[in-house]
């Protein structure tokens, strides 16, 4: 959630929103990890919320299958199984197969120009050496190209489930497959053949290629 978005929220809701952020940055920063239990207490601690945040925040995580409560033993946090795998994998292709095909319909010049734009400027300085700051740039591309297709939808419903599994996805490569200095020349220009459909209002085009570069994310995934 922005900043700006934030700032709009009731007191009690903000505090629970930046107790729900920070806990997905711990865990995709792995300084939460998978398959942990924890206590309230223990949250309290590592999010520096108050304890009534974090009890409402408890049923959100539950909700979106972050944590699940274990009788006796506390929360326990999501664990990277191959059910978890498969089932993110292809909730993305669901979602992102449809918003290609609409983007591909509806995008105009300039949101086509921004995307392309930042992928080729990556594209261009790889042809160097691919420095640990190329490689997290070439990852908030990557991460926002999918973010701006599934926001295009105009559907806030869809956003949202599509932001909590992207958390699910993000784990899942934070702890098994993280984007390497060698990743970044195929997904970009992985990116860019969806892109370059999308331009020509191609959307058989894109929802093929988009599905084959989620896939292919899906493979490696399963291998690592």
């Amino acid at each position: 959630m922005s900043n700006a978005v934030l700032k709009n929220l009731h007191p009690g809701m903000k505090k629970r929103e930046r107790a729900y952020e920070q806990f997905s940055d711990m865990l995709l920063n792995l300084q939460i990890k998978p398959g942990q239990f924890l206590t309230q207490r223990e949250l309290v601690k590592i999010t520096d919320m108050p304890l009534g945040a974090i009890r409402e925040l408890i049923p959100r995580l539950e909700a979106d299958g972050l944590i699940k409560t274990i009788p006796q033993r506390g929360l326990q946090v999501t664990y990277i199984d191959m059910n978890l795998i498969r089932n993110a994998y292809e909730l993305r292709v669901i979602l992102e197969v449809r918003a290609a095909r609409q983007f591909a319909r509806n995008s105009t010049v300039s949101q086509i120009a921004e995307l392309r734009d930042g992928h080729m400027d990556i594209l261009e300085q790889a042809k160097d050496e691919i420095s640990e700051a190329l490689v997290a740039r070439a990852q908030q591309t990557d991460w926002h190209f999918h973010d701006t297709i599934i926001d295009a939808l105009g559907n806030e419903l869809i956003s949202n489930i599509y932001r909590v599994n992207a958390i699910k996805v993000r784990l899942i490569k934070a702890s098994r497959s993280r984007l390497g200095p060698g990743d970044v020349r195929r997904v970009i220009n992985e990116h860019l053949h969806v892109i370059e459909a999308m331009a020509a209002g191609d959307e058989d085009g894109a929802a093929k290629a988009i599905k084959e570069h989620i896939l292919g994310a899906k493979t490696r995934a399963f291998a690592d």
